[in-house]
């Protein structure tokens, strides 16, 4: 019997204020559940924004007091989801997080997604800037409509300069995430960015029996694209990317590094793809607030194990062995 669910990528950008961002998520979710639409992704860093173009004033030993500001800015644009620096995974996915006065974890960001998920019935994902105590982090928050917020992950290794604004994240947040859906059993997790050029991250990922593996990006080059195919391939798995097309007239005043020419500086490239490698949507290319929806049958992940299971019958666990701190690979049911 098909094991058939309705995925949606959205190639959104981030808007001048992160309450107008989750104004537009919210429409954009709702125009995706009056299409069917089971479970939604929103690109890297969706909430918050992808600081494209800015220096943030530094070079080695030196940092401009504009670039001071301009991290406070960035800073300011960021959610608060109530975590610690330490990222306390498990705890902060629990309803028994304390609340503050307003009875409400963190900014209230948190609850404002649970609401959207719950009213509209779509599973959503997405990228948000997290602020936590003095330190920002690139996360992704998975929220279910009737559990709500069910897991949170922040990127492990930031790229190139984005570790100047950037923390890295905990491994033991790489926790894939199982549930069902109209009676689909799915197990999903996103990799960030350039994390998916990292081939223990995405092993880590396989060896949790992700059929539905999520790629939220900033990386608009073609060069995504082939490894978006690799991926599929490789896990056996679809692969939903979505990124942001984004203009340089469309990006914060306060990154005033960019000239404003009114050119696409990252043109998107969201794309969904079979676990046999074959391009389904996409990609798409400048075309901002586009939604690239895709009926997915899971049972196509369950026929491409037949000659390729690279987290079992094709892994050689007898000669390889992969361990992340603080998380157990063993794959859920």
């Amino acid at each position: 019997m098909p094991k058939i669910l309705k995925i949606a990528a959205a190639q959104c950008r981030t808007l001048d204020t992160t309450g107008n961002t989750l104004k537009q998520l919210e429409t954009k979710v709702k125009e995706a559940a009056a299409e069917g639409v089971d479970l939604i992704l929103f690109p890297e860093v969706y909430l918050g924004g992808y600081p494209r173009s800015a220096t943030f004033g530094a070079k080695i030993g030196e940092r401009t007091p504009d670039g001071y500001h301009q991290y406070l800015s960035y800073f300011q644009g960021a959610i608060d989801l109530g975590d610690t620096p330490e990222g306390a995974y498990d705890d902060w996915v629990s309803r028994q997080l304390p609340t503050n006065d307003n009875g409400v974890r963190g900014d209230g960001t948190r609850e404002e997604l649970e609401r959207i998920a719950h009213e509209t019935g779509v599973y959503i994902v997405t990228g948000v800037l997290e602020r936590s105590g003095g330190t920002l982090y690139c996360s992704v928050v998975y929220v279910d409509p009737a559990k709500g917020i069910v897991g949170k992950r922040r990127k492990v290794l930031p790229t190139g300069s984005e570790r100047l604004v950037w923390g890295q994240g905990q491994p033991r947040s790489l926790k894939a995430v199982s549930t069902t859906i109209k009676g689909v059993k799915i197990c999903l997790a996103a990799a960030i960015c350039w994390e998916n050029y990292m081939p223990l991250l995405r092993q880590t990922l396989y060896q949790q029996n992700v059929n539905l593996y999520l790629a939220p990006t900033a990386d608009g080059r073609a060069t995504w694209l082939p490894l978006m195919q690799t991926i599929g391939f490789e896990g056996r798995t679809f692969v939903v990317s979505s990124n942001q097309a984004v203009r340089d007239d469309q990006l914060p005043e306060w990154i005033s590094e960019v000239k404003r020419e009114g050119k696409f500086i990252s043109g998107g490239g969201s794309c969904i793809i079979s676990p046999f490698g074959k391009v389904l949507v996409g990609p798409s290319w400048d075309k901002d607030g586009e939604l690239l929806i895709q009926e997915l049958d899971f049972e196509e992940c369950e026929k491409g194990r037949l000659d390729l299971d690279v987290a079992g019958s094709y892994s050689r666990n007898d000669s390889f062995h992969l361990e992340v701190k603080g998380l157990d690979l063993i794959p859920p049911p």
